[in-house]
């Protein structure tokens, strides 16, 4: 027999998005929808469109329910989307033809292409931010111990060609919004690890963050776009740090002035050694290019 192919979708409030997000899986045998108590008309599309719609309480782990999805789907396989994800034809295609092989793999990472105020995003985190999405049933799920976690798949995974699309942000109100449970959940995360937080995370944590992706992950090439979502990521990550601190009980604690600066004048350092990365990587210009690689041995031995 043909091998079946199940979607289960995870969805709160997303009637602007649903319609699209089911269209582009009607190729599947069988649609099952978390409805995470939406308020909206979500439900209620889902169910006008053939899938098999069930609610559960909106809790700050989603991954919980979207493992409650996997356990009614009934195909052989599972494909997994949130609501303002989009399966594009080229990966429709590659999907069925390979469940149809019957692989030696219970699971594939999929390329995901993150569209954020309006643009596709290539670079920072956001390209190919791969994700487990495509296994068997009976053979994945999610440890359900962080937000940002990937699906643990029994067996062997391979990886798939064609990418899916993901609608991330469309405006600021929505991202700060999305942020509000991430963050809360990560600071869990962190609190339940028994992470020692210290008053410098409250630096670090952004600075790390924004450094990375704009710098070291080439956030800059994707212009004005790549600039705010770093900042935006650092930004979420100072929101982890106080969210952390607020499970502390605002712990109180004298800092000197002298003991920020010793940490910004850290942070400069890095930051100075990524401008010059940046610099050698970018410039044309060859005598800035060994200008610039010279400064950076040097800052690097007399740090």
């Amino acid at each position: 027999m043909r091998p079946r192919l199940s979607i289960v979708i995870s969805a709160y409030n997303e009637e602007r998005t649903i319609k699209r997000c089911i269209a582009s899986v009607s190729f599947a045998d069988e649609i099952v929808v978390v409805d995470n108590s939406s308020s909206d008309k979500t439900s209620d599309i889902a169910k006008s469109l053939g899938a098999h719609v069930y609610t559960r309480p909106n809790q700050l782990m989603l991954n919980n329910n979207k493992n409650f999805g996997f356990e009614k789907a009934t195909g052989d396989w599972i494909l997994n989307l949130d609501a303002d994800e989009e399966v594009p034809p080229a990966l429709a295609k590659e999907i069925q033809a390979l469940i149809k092989k019957s692989p030696n793999q219970n699971g594939f990472w999929i390329k995901r292409k993150n569209f954020s105020f309006g643009k596709w995003i290539q670079y920072g985190l956001w390209w190919p931010d791969k994700q487990i999405r495509l296994f068997r049933r009976g053979k994945g799920q999610f440890p359900c111990a962080h937000i940002h976690e990937y699906i643990k798949v029994d067996g062997e995974v391979g990886e798939l060609s064609e990418p899916y699309l993901h609608y991330n942000y469309e405006s600021v109100h929505q991202y700060l919004t999305k942020i509000d449970r991430a963050s809360s959940s990560e600071a869990i995360f962190l609190k339940e690890s028994n992470y020692q937080l210290s008053w410098f995370d409250a630096i670090r944590f952004p600075a790390s963050d924004f450094l990375k992706i704009y710098f070291a992950q080439q956030g800059y090439k994707d212009g004005l776009h790549g600039l705010v979502l770093a900042l935006f990521q650092a930004f979420y990550s100072f929101c982890v740090f106080a969210k952390a601190w607020e499970m502390q009980g605002f712990s109180e604690r004298d800092i000197q002035p002298k003991a920020v600066i010793d940490e910004l004048k850290k942070n400069g350092k890095e930051t100075q050694y990524w401008m010059l990365t940046t610099s050698i990587n970018e410039s044309k210009n060859y005598l800035t290019k060994v200008m610039s690689y010279l400064a950076r041995k040097w800052n690097r031995i007399h740090t």
